[in-house]
């Protein structure tokens, strides 16, 4: 792996998917989000904005990271337990440190169990708020990978609770959206 990504822009043909290669999976490029495929995870992202904490810094109102979990560190064996390990790290990568100031309170909003590309997932789902005034969701999604289900996906998200940002129902409508990746051949996937 080179660390070549693909990025990919709403109204592309094929472009409707950010592929993550390692997890077996595609995120949904819903309009307006842009989409980046890669080896060993996928994003799709809303436009950058300067950050309220840190204006020289690029944050964006919502975005969905997926990755193995095993990349993370994470080695719990069921989605539930993946979610809830890893929900407090996504909150400090999210919302923590200079980009919002530092996060005041946190309150756990939603936890439950989700069926994501066929496989029987869960997500646990955070309010936070913070010195910057900017507040948001954090959300932490773990489920089997349709293509290999020894392998626990990630699927990472934050939202900003704010006017411009994609309504919350976006944490609901994306894992609902997740496909299994077709997977073929191409450039750099000869076999």
């Amino acid at each position: 792996d080179d660390g070549a990504r693909e990025r990919r822009a709403p109204g592309d043909g094929a472009a409707d998917a950010a592929t993550d290669g390692a997890s077996g999976i595609a995120l949904p490029v819903l309009e307006g989000w842009t989409g980046e495929s890669g080896e060993a995870g996928a994003q799709v992202t809303t436009r950058p904005y300067p950050c309220p904490g840190a204006a020289e810094l690029t944050c964006v109102r919502s975005g969905a990271f997926s990755m193995p979990a095993q990349a993370m560190g994470l080695k719990e064996r069921t989605a539930r337990a993946t979610a809830e390990a890893d929900i407090e790290a996504n909150i400090e990568e999210a919302y923590g440190g200079e980009t919002y100031g530092s996060i005041t309170s946190r309150e756990e909003v939603a936890a439950k169990a989700v069926t994501v590309a066929g496989q029987r997932g869960h997500l646990v789902r955070w309010k936070v708020e913070t010195a910057s005034g900017v507040d948001g969701y954090v959300q932490s999604l773990a489920f089997p990978s349709p293509a290999s289900p020894r392998l626990m996906v990630l699927v990472r998200f934050g939202l900003d609770d704010h006017p411009t940002a994609p309504r919350p129902t976006v944490l609901d409508q994306i894992p609902r959206a997740i496909q299994k990746a077709e997977l073929g051949t191409g450039p750099g996937r000869e076999v």
